[in-house]
């Protein structure tokens, strides 16, 4: 993808084509509402107020690791963006007025595609592999990496500072 929006910096390499550090496998996958880009929500907040739940399938050989998650409102959710590009390393959001590394941003285009949602846990199904969830800001069959327990105690951080806040007053 060449760079498309002013600020853009593209690498001069695709970090698909380069050989792996790190053997990943997928999981499972997720089910999800959104089949099109322009469909598919943002950000969670925006998924969640789609009011679209979804699903979280678990590949068979993986399923007993389900075992205890139902003890848990919420989970970590990461996921391989496997449709996004991967040769953006400066982007203009549509929103932003200036373009920002992609390290200061959640956009799935980046070196590894990784999407992170925290996600409600509603009926899980250790049988089938089957996880409700509340919503998804992914498109349907993306694979799902990892799956963890979400620990209000130790994940939420009171004093954090959200950098969009000034760009959304």
């Amino acid at each position: 993808m060449k760079a498309a929006r002013e600020g853009e910096i593209a690498l001069e390499f695709d970090p698909a084509d380069l050989s792996a550090d790190a053997s990943l496998v997928f999981i499972g996958r997720v089910r999800s509402p959104w089949t099109d880009r322009d469909d598919c929500p943002k950000n969670m907040a925006a998924a969640r107020a789609a009011g679209r739940p979804a699903k979280i399938e678990i590949d068979p050989a993986y399923r007993r690791g389900l075992d205890g998650l139902s003890r848990f409102s919420h989970a970590v959710l990461l996921t391989w963006l496997d449709r996004a590009s991967r040769d953006l390393i400066v982007q203009k959001p549509r929103h932003a007025e200036v373009a920002r590394g992609v390290f200061a941003l959640r956009s799935p285009v980046r070196p590894n595609p990784i999407g992170l949602h925290v996600v409600k846990v509603g009926a899980i199904d250790i049988e089938s592999g089957v996880i409700e969830i509340d919503g998804i800001d992914v498109l349907d069959c993306t694979p799902v990496i990892d799956l963890k327990p979400y620990f209000a105690s130790n994940d939420a951080v009171a004093d954090a500072v959200d950098g969009h806040a000034a760009e959304r007053a």
